[in-house]
């Protein structure tokens, strides 16, 4: 065989694989409609919690829920799959304001890094940061 034949049939069997994931669902992104569909995914991984507030973002991408006890939910769209986790602000590296209804994170954990955080309103980017920031929880007393 040849090679520029060889070469083509590689090219449109590669192409027509590619096009038969794309077509079947697989490039599809999720997304959080409302913050009912935050809570409903957050109780899939732990159902014994119970949320008392959601805050969605604008794009849906992520939502944060407050579970008191200075804890806080996080569910994220990654792909077409969903990151849950319980984070607290020992976790976070840093938590500040980009603008006034974006909030950027940095955690701790390499295998989540966080993120910059775009909300609807400032009532909710606020309520998010004052939960999350390192910086407005008291310190910790060292043992002598």
């Amino acid at each position: 065989m040849s090679l520029p034949i060889l070469v083509v049939m590689v090219v449109s069997g590669i192409s027509l694989a590619v096009a038969a994931v794309h077509f079947t669902g697989g490039s599809r992104t999720a997304r959080l409609v409302d913050a009912r569909a935050a809570l409903e995914r957050f109780t899939v991984d732990f159902p014994d919690l119970r949320p008392a507030t959601v805050y969605l973002t604008e794009d849906g991408g992520a939502a944060f829920l407050d579970l008191g006890q200075g804890r806080t939910g996080v569910v994220q769209v990654i792909g077409d799959r969903f990151l849950t986790r319980i984070v607290t602000p020992a976790d976070v590296d840093l938590a500040s304001l980009v603008e006034s209804k974006v909030l950027s994170l940095r955690f701790k954990d390499f295998t989540w890094r966080g993120g910059r955080f775009a909300f609807a309103d400032a009532a909710a980017v606020q309520a998010v940061l004052a939960s999350l920031d390192p910086k407005s929880q008291p310190a910790r007393q060292e043992a002598a």
